[in-house]
C-alpha cells in the first residue's frame, strides 16, 4: 500500500503523520514547540522525522514522498520557503534540502493552502470550484479558491486575511501594527489577549492563567452560563468572523465558504457567526458557510498529505 508522510509546522506545534492514498490517517505525533526561526525548524523536522520513524533509517517503510504544510509565505513550484514572519524571514529551498538528507521526494506549502488542498481532494471541494477555506486557530487564514484554482499572490501572500479591520473595536494593537485586526479578536490567541484586556471591565469566572492561554472550550461553556466576559469575547469573535465572511463573499463571490480550525471544531463558534450574517450579503452562497466535513483537528495533517500526493503527481 502507498503511504506518504505529512508533516505540518504551525506556531507552536508540529504533527506528523502517516496518510493513504484516500486520505486515511494510520498513524501520527504531536510535538509541541517552543519559539523557532527558519533554521531552527529545518533541525527540529529532521529530528522530529528520525523520532517518528524510530530511527535513522526507513527500512522496508518508506513513504512515497514528503509533503509539509508551513506558516508563512512559500513558493510552492520551486520549494522555496520564504518566511515564518516579517522578523523570521531567511529564504531556504526547504523541499530540496529535505529530499536530500531523506533521499525522499519532498514538496512544500502554505499551511493554510496545503488544508485546502485536502478540501479539494477529499472534502468540499470535490462538488465546488468557487470556495474560500477559513482557518479559524491560533492565528486566522484564508485560501480563496476560483474557478478551481488557488489564489496565491505575486508574493505568495494572498490570504493573510487576519490582518483585516472587520469593525469591531477592542483596543488591541496587532503585530502587524493595526489596531484591532479580526486575528486579535476571533483567534484563540486574540481571545486570550481580549480576555486580559477585558477583565478588569466585566466580571467573569473564566480561570486566566499567568502562564499559558487560557481554555477556549471554558470560553464557551461559560458563555452559554451568561458570564459576562466570555460572552462579551464570544460576541466580539462571532461579529468579527461574520464581518470577514461577508467583505470576503463580496470580494471573490463563492459558492461555499468553509470553515476549519480549533476555534470553530465543535460547531458552537460557527452557529454564533451564522447568526450575525446578513442574507443579502450572503445569498449566493448557496453552500452555506459550514463546517469542513473533513476533521478540523486533523485537515492540516491531511493537506500536507495531500501536498505530498500533489507533488508526486506533477512529477509524472
Amino acid at each position: 500500500m502507498k503511504t506518504y508522510l505529512g508533516i505540518n509546522l504551525s506556531g507552536y506545534q508540529l504533527m506528523i503523520g502517516e496518510i493513504t492514498d484516500e486520505g486515511t490517517i494510520l498513524r501520527k505525533k504531536d510535538y509541541r514547540l517552543d519559539f523557532f526561526n527558519q533554521e531552527s525548524a529545518f533541525e527540529i523536522i529532521k529530528s522530529t522525522l528520525e523520532d517518528f520513524r524510530g530511527g535513522p533509517e526507513w527500512g522496508n517503510e518508506c513513504p512515497e514522498a514528503i509533503g509539509l504544510g508551513l506558516i508563512g509565505r512559500v513558493n510552492a513550484d520551486e520549494g522555496i520557503w520564504y518566511q515564518i514572519d516579517p522578523q523570521r524571514t531567511h529564504p531556504i529551498n526547504l523541499a530540496a534540502e529535505l529530499s536530500e538528507w531523506t533521499g525522499i521526494p519532498c514538496f512544500i506549502d502554505n499551511d493554510v493552502k496545503s488544508a485546502t488542498r485536502a478540501v479539494i481532494r477529499w472534502g468540499l471541494g470535490q462538488q465546488t470550484q468557487d470556495f474560500i477555506y477559513i482557518y479559524v486557530g491560533t492565528g486566522i487564514a484564508a485560501s480563496l479558491v476560483i474557478g478551481g484554482r488557488q489564489v496565491r499572490g505575486s508574493h505568495f501572500n494572498a490570504g493573510e486575511v487576519g490582518h483585516l479591520r472587520v469593525g469591531v473595536q477592542v483596543g488591541l494593537r496587532c503585530p502587524c501594527g493595526r489596531m484591532d485586526c479580526v486575528e486579535t479578536i476571533a483567534s484563540s490567541v486574540g481571545l486570550d489577549r481580549q480576555a486580559r484586556f477585558l477583565c478588569k471591565y466585566y466580571d467573569t469566572k473564566l480561570e486566566i492563567p499567568q502562564r499559558g492561554r487560557i481554555h477556549v472550550p471554558d470560553v464557551f461553556r461559560l458563555c452559554q452560563q451568561d458570564d459576562p466576559l466570555c460572552k462579551k469575547l464570544v460576541d466580539n469573535a462571532a461579529e468579527a468572523m461574520a464581518n470577514l465572511i461577508m467583505d470576503l463573499v463580496r470580494v471573490s463571490d463563492p459558492d461555499t465558504v468553509i470553515l476549519g480550525g480549533e476555534m470553530v471544531a465543535d460547531g458552537y463558534l460557527l452557529e454564533r457567526i451564522r447568526e450575525k450574517l446578513q442574507t443579502v450579503t450572503v445569498r449566493f452562497v448557496t453552500g452555506g458557510v459550514v463546517l469542513t466535513k473533513l476533521d478540523p483537528h486533523l485537515i492540516s495533517l491531511l493537506g500536507a498529505g495531500a501536498v505530498a500526493m500533489d507533488g508526486m503527481k506533477r512529477q509524472s
